[in-house]
């Protein structure tokens, strides 16, 4: 497994703040992943063929060539490289915020390696269910957040906490666990374990309950004749369009098998949820029956005219 890079570990860390207390708390009683820790990890792998896979996965969500003239609200940087990918195409600002604490420590490096001057990305610690401090941000003309809302224990709340931020014709754009019914709860009580395991335990936890499934995957792709698609989906995994966005696999199913909370909801759900607050789909509907993983939305801010 990769290692967190030396800047980021150890206690205490010039450029880790001080974990906050709730969520502290949360992670000691085994209700909450710490994604942060796994965000640090995934920097060991980070390079520039990674760099360029989520730029462009951006680009081509919003269906724009580059941000120029716009801001960008980066809602749970995890890893900061999104909040990246957003400088890398112009954005006039870029505001990245977590609620782990070890994230922030992972999107001012990031910041650091590539972007050490700029003052218009500014990294803050902060939730997407403190209304007070979302109140504190303004509106943003793309307001991102993928893979996050339904980690926070409240996510319908959150779904709702998004809105003000986006500016009248800004973009939202998230991914949101799909409903798989049964399954979806049987996912949520191996999350829970997951987290309720001691750490040592954690990693072969995931072995077991993921192994099954790479090994079903791999058998199927030599029966098939394409073997060397199983040394694929590893090692090109950064380059898929939906799950790769320049990540890696092993920090993907790590994210998978152990974040939690965990909420998830349908397609519809979303779009009338968000319909009914004044956002518009602009990107195709996502299959009702999507297996596992999220469903990607962008949704338009529309005008009192359109």
């Amino acid at each position: 497994m990769p290692r967190i890079p030396e800047e980021l570990a150890g206690s205490p860390s010039p450029m880790l703040p001080e974990p906050h207390s709730q969520h502290a708390s949360e992670v000691g009683r085994g209700d909450r992943f710490e994604f942060g820790k796994n965000w640090a990890n995934f920097l060991s792998v980070l390079d520039d063929r990674r760099i360029e896979q989520a730029t462009r996965s951006l680009v081509t969500m919003l269906g724009v060539e580059n941000l120029q003239g716009k801001s960008f609200l980066d809602v749970g940087s995890g890893s900061g490289l999104f909040s990246l990918a957003a400088m890398r195409l112009g954005a006039t600002s870029v505001h990245s915020f977590d609620y782990d604490p070890h994230s922030i420590a992972s999107t001012r490096e990031v910041k650091r390696r590539y972007f050490p001057e700029a003052e218009n990305w500014t990294i803050a610690q902060g939730s997407v269910l403190d209304r007070d401090y979302l109140g504190s941000l303004g509106t943003y003309d793309v307001v991102y957040s993928w893979g996050v809302l339904h980690h926070t224990g409240s996510m319908w709340e959150a779904l709702g906490n998004v809105v003000p931020l986006v500016a009248p014709d800004g973009r939202l754009y998230i991914a949101i666990y799909n409903d798989q019914g049964a399954l979806s709860k049987w996912w949520t009580f191996l999350k829970k374990t997951y987290n309720r395991l001691p750490r040592v335990a954690q990693g072969p936890f995931a072995l077991l309950v993921m192994g099954p499934r790479e090994v079903a995957m791999a058998g199927w792709y030599i029966v098939s004749g394409q073997p060397m698609r199983t040394i694929h989906a590893w090692t090109r995994y950064h380059e898929q369009a939906v799950n790769g966005r320049g990540m890696s696999r092993w920090h993907n199913i790590i994210d998978w098998i152990g974040g939690y909370p965990f909420e998830v909801a349908t397609p519809e759900q979303i779009v009338q949820f968000y319909r009914d607050r004044g956002l518009v789909l602009e990107s195709p509907m996502p299959p009702r029956h999507r297996k596992m993983g999220c469903n990607e939305f962008v949704l338009r801010h529309v005008l009192p005219s359109d």
